[in-house]
């Protein structure tokens, strides 16, 4: 079995404009990090080397990111152990809060890539029935513990 998780966010500055340049800026050079970890097997990507152009939502102001990989204790090392943790740190400059659950793990056959639709519906799971094995987020997983040292929620 392998890990896929879905994240999103909404902008609250223009994505265009000045204030998102540094967000923007950063996105290849996370993305290549992650690319380099170890467990990593795949991430979404749209018509760039990035995932900003796939519109998930009727909300063109929401921005999604998907990616797989082979254990939770992988993903967890790149979220908090790589520039990734510098980045999501400084995600209030670049969107607002949002009112429910942004982020969502499963697993997944190995070798399975999971489609967009699949991420939607386990987020709205996970929003609607909370965690379970179906759609879960960290503390779901009693063995991965360094969300709570970031205060990730």
């Amino acid at each position: 079995m392998h890990l896929a998780e879905m994240n999103i966010a909404r902008w609250k500055v223009d994505p265009a404009g000045p204030e998102a340049a540094s967000f923007i800026a950063a996105l290849d050079p996370v993305n290549a990090a992650a690319e380099r970890m170890p467990g990593f097997v795949w991430r979404l990507v749209g018509d760039g080397n990035d995932a900003t152009d796939i519109l998930a939502y009727q909300d063109p102001r929401v921005l999604v990111n998907m990616s797989v990989w082979e254990t939770a204790e992988h993903l967890e090392n790149y979220v908090w152990n790589t520039v990734h943790k510098r980045i999501y740190r400084n995600r209030g400059k670049w969107f607002g809060a949002l009112e429910a659950h942004h982020f969502v793990m499963w697993n997944i056959e190995t070798g399975h890539i999971p489609t967009l639709g699949e991420g939607i519906e386990r987020l709205d799971h996970l929003r609607a029935h909370g965690n379970s094995d179906h759609a879960f987020d960290w503390s779901h997983l009693p063995h991965v513990k360094l969300w709570q040292s970031q205060r990730c929620g």
